[in-house]
């Protein structure tokens, strides 16, 4: 049996005390006026940063109905500077009441003089007051960016490490209904990842819900204000709208987490069984749970990832989001293994299974990026507006992080995991593993900061928080998870194939 170690236990109530700490400060540093998102441009101004540079620019992102709502679907318009408006426009202004007075006094005609004089002070006062109101929404679209920010750092994350233990059950399924002959050695493991989808599904239900009360816009078709002026988003309000919403959540996340209880609960009492009968409705159960997986994820992935951007879709979305939390579920059941196998235990466990979990590694990789590739390829090609939006904002806003979570993905994982030797060295597939789930960390960061925050993006208080929480939430779960049965699923019919299995 397993014991969680005080040590790895202390590491995670510190890691998620930090990360409390972290994700407070940044709710309670957001701005809560225009007058304070006035002041932070402004000292970020004064101090010559880069992001008072991105805040004096019409955002083109969160609110979507800006790039693709008129009727041509063009994409977001190039950025304007709001102050450097307001001034031409006043002194456009000025200019025009010189000229027309001067004229009038030229004509020494005093009652048209004073006609123009009156005509050209209402004519500046229009002006002026045309440059406030736009200056004085782009503040109130700012405020509403870094009032976002923080809910969606803790919305990447929560988001990012439920998905781990989903992809981490989907995987246990398969290895079920395939009856595979090599893994069973590594069930319990697959259990215990598993295990965090609980609280994980429920934090980031919350997190919907909370959506739906209008804690915050993280979801801007749930806002009744914009949906009223878009008629994109209102053609698409059957299906987009909160109650169907949460139904949808509700019976997705309750699905999965049925099937992980029934399949823990059969493979616990196959360990006592004196036949196969718990084997074999796991058999069943997984094969009908993989069915349902498979339409349940797709949907998941256009509820609460690319509804966030509710003009833009691709058709292969879902795959690509599959793929990304499917080899980081993978990932993390390695990097266990390895640590527990370290500790003395999974003692059957030798360098065939790490091989081969480092193989799903690489293959799952080089999966990922021929969707993300197929994305992007076609649709910059095609080069059609109301599609190209999306990317547009990324590569001219994310440029960095958009393009290193391709090489962290994909460059860096095939260089590294092609070698059939390096598959066996626990201290590469380690680093290859961290390596990943950075990558595929930042990819969901990409997938959902570009609509939500838009240009006003910086990896903070929030963001790092975020993380250091729900880590030591998910090793604090998983790890008291393993301690609650043997680390081996002695009574699989296919255990002895597993322990001796040698590639």
């Amino acid at each position: 049996m397993y014991t969680f170690s005080s040590r790895l236990k202390t590491i995670a109530l510190v890691l998620m005390v930090l990360g409390i700490l972290g994700i407070g400060y940044s709710f309670f540093t957001a701005p809560k006026t225009v007058e304070d998102v006035e002041k932070i441009l402004a000292a970020d101004s004064h101090h010559g940063g880069g992001h008072a540079d991105a805040a004096h620019h019409e955002p083109a992102a969160h609110d979507a109905h800006d790039a693709t709502t008129e009727e041509t679907h063009e994409p977001a318009a190039e950025a304007t500077h709001d102050t450097a408006h307001a001034v031409a426009a006043t002194e456009a202004a000025h200019g025009e009441h010189d000229t027309v007075h001067a004229t009038a006094v030229a004509h020494d005609d005093h009652g048209t003089a004073e006609t123009a004089h009156a005509e050209s002070h209402a004519a500046h006062g229009e002006e002026a007051h045309d440059a406030h109101a736009e200056h004085q929404h782009h503040l109130e679209h700012v405020l509403g960016q870094l009032q976002n920010k923080p809910w969606s750092a803790v919305y990447v994350a929560a988001l990012f490490f439920m998905l781990i233990s989903l992809g981490a059950l989907a995987f246990y399924a398969i290895q079920n209904a395939a009856q595979a002959g090599w893994s069973p050695v590594l069930f319990r493991v697959m259990e215990g990842v598993s295990s965090y989808l609980i609280p994980g599904a429920i934090i980031v239900f919350l997190i919907l819900v909370a959506g739906t009360m209008d804690l915050h816009k993280i979801f801007i078709w749930m806002d009744k204000d914009v949906v009223a002026e878009d008629h994109l988003i209102q053609a698409k309000s059957g299906y987009l709208n909160k109650v169907f919403f949460l139904i949808r959540a509700a019976i997705f996340m309750g699905g999965w987490i049925l099937y992980r209880q029934y399949a823990r609960k059969n493979s616990l009492a196959q360990d006592d069984a004196t036949d196969n009968s718990f084997y074999k409705k796991n058999f069943k159960a997984s094969a009908g749970f993989l069915v349902f997986f498979i339409v349940t994820e797709s949907i998941m992935s256009w509820d609460w990832i690319m509804s966030v951007d509710p003009h833009w879709y691709s058709t292969l979305f879902g795959w690509y989001v599959f793929a990304s939390f499917f080899v980081s579920g993978i990932t993390v059941i390695a990097m266990i293994t390895l640590y527990l196998k370290s500790l003395g235990h999974l003692e059957y466990v030798n360098t065939s299974h790490i091989h081969d979990l480092a193989k799903f590694m690489f293959g799952i990789s080089v999966f990922w990026t021929y969707l993300w590739f197929s994305q992007f390829m076609l649709i910059w090609y095609a080069d059609i507006p109301e599609e190209i939006v999306y990317f547009k904002m990324r590569i001219e806003n994310y440029n960095l992080p958009f393009f290193g979570m391709v090489a962290m993905n994909f460059v860096f994982p095939v260089l590294i995991l092609i070698n059939t030797d390096f598959k066996r060295l626990s201290w590469i597939v380690v680093m290859a593993g961290i390596v990943i789930l950075c990558g595929h960390y930042i990819d969901f960061f990409n997938m959902i900061m570009p609509a939500t925050v838009g240009d006003q993006w910086f990896i903070g208080a929030g963001e790092i928080g975020a993380i250091l929480f729900f880590l030591g939430l998910f090793i604090f779960v998983v790890f008291t998870a393993l301690t609650k049965a043997p680390l081996l699923a002695k009574r699989n019919p296919l255990i002895e194939e597993s322990k001796h299995f040698h590639y």
